[in-house]
């Protein structure tokens, strides 16, 4: 067991980052409005997400750089160089500081739930003291600055969330017939966007540019990269089961009013017994704080990176970075601010990112010159190209839908 406990981290780093508060609220209206019958599609984004984040890792690890730093050693015109890092810059540091709101926002409801309203009054002014506690959390793993700690401190995290939701998902006493029927595929208009929901939820551009940085604080050659691949895949499975055990949790109370986790918490209390509330708004709360951990992190490794600086967790500039955004983030959550015009901008320029930077991820993991023996197999470009097309057609859906609103 110790030996197994030591040769994990990354991957259950990714999976804390994209189990958060948007995942949980996106598989409960899932499972609240179509049952089991949407489990297949999260099979088929868990597999997106194992294909692109094992390329991103072994990209980390064969060349010991981050995706930002491959990126730019890879265009030599200068106008297309920075109009990339532009990109990259505006959709993960503007992005992530605008999720980190929501992050923040989500574990604020799980934790609301059980101990009522988290907000004080000072001089007329409301402030949400969870959204500080949330904060300080973050703030003290993050300025620990030491990767060991932040990686242990966010697998014990997403272990107990990870718990909470399964054993919520088992209390419903799920039927095992119409749940197994719910992996078989069927599609139709009514259920097309929120089965782009749950792929666009799994498969998330920051997760890319996170994952291949920190592979290389723990893992230094390539010889590793079975051990890289085993962390990959039951972390991001382990998400996977995590998703599902939401939709099943949903799925429960189908016909029921809810628009979120938080509402899922309540509604399975006089069904079920308050010991299922406590479970799911602590799993919830749990996923909000590793986000909140993890966005910040995500966006000074990127900066780090289109900048080119030479520094560790511990730097001042690093620092500035997560501080910045986990600041923005407690800020807009404790005071009720709702950035709906940045979180638009977050989602377009994400939509736009996520197949920019899968295209990118295919073409340099078939540079030999980069990667040597390590390039991608003709299986790994198969089902690469495949995954391309939907977040290609996922970009432009999601550009399309925030520009329609404005």
């Amino acid at each position: 067991m110790k030996k197994w406990l030591s040769n994990i981290g990354p991957g259950t780093l990714v999976t804390a980052a994209f189990i958060g508060p948007g995942t949980v609220t996106v598989c409960t209206l899932a499972g609240v409005k179509f049952g089991y019958t949407l489990l297949w599609a999260l099979v088929l984004s868990i597999i997106a997400c194992v294909v692109l984040q094992e390329m991103a890792a072994r990209l980390g690890v064969v060349t010991q750089n981050g995706l930002s730093e491959v990126l730019k050693s890879q265009f030599e015109n200068r106008f297309v160089k920075w109009m990339l890092i532009i990109i990259i810059l505006s959709a993960i540091f503007i992005g992530n500081a605008a999720y980190e709101a929501g992050n923040i926002s989500g574990g604020v409801l799980g934790l609301a739930t059980i101990v009522g309203s988290p907000n004080i009054e000072i001089n007329d002014i409301s402030i949400n003291y969870i959204s500080i506690l949330i904060g300080v959390i973050a703030f003290i793993l993050l300025y620990i600055g030491n990767y060991k700690v932040l990686e242990r401190s966010l697998i014990a995290l997403v272990l107990f969330m990870s718990l909470s939701f399964i054993l919520a998902a088992i209390v419903t006493k799920p039927d095992i017939s119409l749940l197994f029927k719910g992996f078989v595929p069927n599609v139709n208009s009514e259920k097309l966007l929120t089965i782009i929901g749950l792929i666009g939820t799994t498969v998330v551009p920051y997760n890319l540019f996170l994952h291949a940085s920190l592979v290389k604080e723990k893992w230094k050659s390539p010889e590793e990269l079975p051990l890289v691949r085993k962390d990959t895949i039951i972390a991001i499975v382990l998400g996977g089961l995590v998703s599902m055990a939401i939709v099943i949790a949903g799925a429960s109370i189908r016909g029921t009013e809810v628009s979120n986790a938080a509402d899922l918490a309540k509604s399975l209390e006089p069904v079920f017994g308050i010991s299922a509330k406590y479970v799911l708004s602590l799993g919830l709360f749990a996923a909000g704080i590793t986000s909140a951990i993890t966005a910040p992190l995500a966006a000074a490794y990127v900066v780090k990176g289109c900048l080119g600086w030479d520094s560790d967790l511990k730097s001042r500039r690093f620092r500035a970075v997560w501080i910045f955004i986990l600041g923005l983030g407690v800020l807009f959550s404790s005071i009720g601010l709702k950035s709906i015009e940045i979180i638009q901008f977050a989602q377009v320029a994400n939509g736009i990112l996520l197949p920019i930077i899968a295209g990118f991820l295919l073409w340099v993991m078939n540079r030999g010159i980069l990667l040597g023996k390590y390039t991608n197999s003709r299986k790994q470009n198969i089902i690469g190209f495949l995954i391309l097309g939907v977040t290609v057609f996922l970009g432009l859906r999601s550009a399309w839908k925030v520009l329609s609103n404005l």
